[in-house]
């Protein structure tokens, strides 16, 4: 569940930390008090578009940071699945750093970016506002629903016909690329047959391009490296003045005539007949390197022709030997397969009908799985949405198939009907429901899949849209039930929702030090009474108006321990 909010310099909100609870936690305040703030900085949180408008006037960054307990085991496994931090008690930690230009993501203290930081998001918790609403208005939407209602029996067939239709596009890919005509055929086979040939005539090995590149960088610099060595050579070894082997020596000579006085002096001068020695093997060593330094210009021209010829050849078919071997090998398949068209595309063809054959197999298992499930689903909307106060609903599912509109999610379409009104036919939602009742329908949903869901934490905004008296009542209830399954954060502007409030929050707009700012507090039993008489509209709250405050609060009460 999400645990904490910190907001700092964002819009209006100078800083604030906000401790939510288990249940039903309401927030409720006048119109532009910045009710839009709260749930635009768990968006930010969550991933969500940043604009440097957002930063607080003044302040060089905004910063908003989210703190969820899971103790959900499989989300638990999920979030260690993505390689993301969360400690032995399940406690994850988001935030987002947004500054001129460019915003910082961390989870647990480590930086991520925004795509992680969405998917993690995705587990954690669901904002449902207007435009959630608004996307019960389309048949794709419907078809996720139904799908994540059936998801246990689903999901098997679900996986396998994705990868099983990514093959068959695979191999349809394949058998469009070998629809050529015979001109087109001879070109590319002779194509094909040139680049071949010349890779294979250069008689590539795996590293000789490295090899050759040190040869010819000691060839190019031979003289520099000479030079070097000549002198060091000199500086040690010369014959025509004193030189470091001939000191050694001298050095050698002079501690082994004392040597016998002090077996510290026997140390070091057996020390120093090392160092003689090593020079002396040196000494050989860089003769020997001197002597190799030579090399014709016949030498130094088959270096530098071979490595402009493999150059050549990383320019045109990659950037390394093994590149233009791999693509040697794919050249050699492509040319076999040019050769041998016909029997080619006959064994696409063949392979396609087979992927197809198998993926409408598991299209009508899917299909058959989702009209179950439908009937189901539909059942148990029509009582839901009975109980939100819908007069005489008619609610069904209609799923269609189609042959040859197979996809990775099937070949069904999902369509919602609906008829809200005694004696009118059932139609499409998209034809019939208004504002008040696509909330209501989407509150249904939550409710029905509310045993289904993983995602402990909702966010409700805009829930109480086109609805009041009685209806909203009905709205109140239903979230009461649903908080006891999941975390339910919820803004209204609704007195008969506020009274069902677990945990209630009021958001104010005021002003310090000369400028405007919002906050939000949890209210106590009385505070939260004032706050449902400004909701219930008096524009004095009187004794009365508290009474009737306290009288909804008491039936929301009586509802909850049904």
């Amino acid at each position: 569940m999400l645990y904490t909010l910190h907001v700092k310099d964002l819009a209006l909100i100078k800083e604030q930390e906000i401790e939510f609870h288990e249940g039903l936690n309401i927030l409720t305040g006048e119109t532009g008090a910045g009710k839009s703030i709260i749930i635009g900085s768990v968006n930010l949180a969550l991933g969500g578009k940043a604009d440097k408008e957002m930063i607080r006037t003044g302040a060089e960054y905004a910063l908003v940071e989210l703190t969820f307990f899971v103790d959900n085991k499989e989300i638990v496994q999920k979030i260690k699945s993505m390689d993301l931090p969360i400690d032995d008690e399940g406690t994850v930690v988001l935030s987002r750093k947004i500054m001129q230009g460019r915003s910082i993501c961390k989870v647990g203290g480590e930086s991520v970016n925004l795509k992680q930081l969405r998917e993690l998001g995705e587990l954690l918790i669901n904002i449902h506002g207007q435009n959630d609403h608004q996307a019960l208005l389309h048949k794709k939407k419907h078809l996720e629903i139904l799908d994540s209602y059936s998801e246990k029996e689903l999901n098997e067939y679900k996986k396998e016909l994705a990868n099983v239709w990514k093959y068959h596009e695979e191999i349809r890919k394949k058998l469009d690329e070998t629809n050529l005509d015979e001109a087109t055929r001879k070109r590319e086979q002779d194509l094909a047959s040139y680049e071949l040939s010349e890779i294979s005539q250069a008689e590539l090995s795996e590293g000789e391009d490295e090899e050759l590149e040190a040869k010819y960088r000691k060839m190019v610099n031979g003289r520099k490296i000479a030079e070097a060595a000549s002198m060091a050579n000199e500086s040690i070894f010369a014959e025509d003045k004193e030189n470091a082997s001939d000191s050694i020596s001298d050095a050698v000579s002079r501690l082994s005539s004392v040597s016998s006085y002090d077996e510290a002096i026997d140390d070091l001068t057996k020390q120093l007949l090392e160092i003689d020695t090593l020079l002396t093997e040196f000494g050989r060593s860089l003769s020997d390197y001197i002597s190799d330094l030579e090399f014709d210009e016949e030498d130094f021209q088959e270096v530098e022709e071979r490595l402009n010829l493999i150059n050549h050849l990383k320019d045109k078919y990659g950037n390394s030997i093994t590149d233009i071997l791999e693509y040697a090998s794919e050249k050699e398949k492509q040319l076999e397969i040019l050769c041998n068209l016909e029997e080619e595309r006959n064994r696409l063809t063949k392979e396609l009908s087979k992927a197809r054959e198998k993926a409408l197999k598991l299209c009508e298992n899917i299909s058959e799985v989702r009209k179950k499930n439908a009937s189901k689903l539909a059942k148990e909307m029509k009582k839901a949405l009975l109980d939100l106060n819908f007069l005489d609903v008619k609610f069904e599912i209609q799923v269609r198939s189609f042959e040859d509109r197979i996809t990775a999610e099937g070949f069904d379409e999902v369509e919602f009907m609906i008829s809200t009104n005694p004696g009118e036919s059932i139609r499409p939602l998209e034809e019939v429901a208004s504002g008040g009742e696509l909330s209501r329908i989407m509150l249904a949903l939550k409710t029905v899949l509310a045993d289904k869901d993983e995602i402990e934490s909702l966010i409700f905004d805009e829930i109480d849209t086109g609805i009041s008296g009685v209806t909203a009542w009905k709205v109140s209830e239903k979230l009461g039930n649903l908080s006891g399954h999941h975390q339910i954060l919820c803004i209204t502007h609704l007195p008969q929702i506020a009274a069902m409030a677990d945990h209630h929050y009021l958001i104010k707009k005021g002003v310090s030090e000369s400028r405007t700012i919002t906050n939000i507090k949890e209210l106590n039993s009385q505070d939260s009474v004032e706050e449902l008489g400004r909701l219930l509209g008096a524009g004095e709250i009187t004794d009365a108006v508290r009474e009737n405050a306290r009288e909804m609060k008491k039936k929301a009460s009586e509802v909850k321990t049904l």
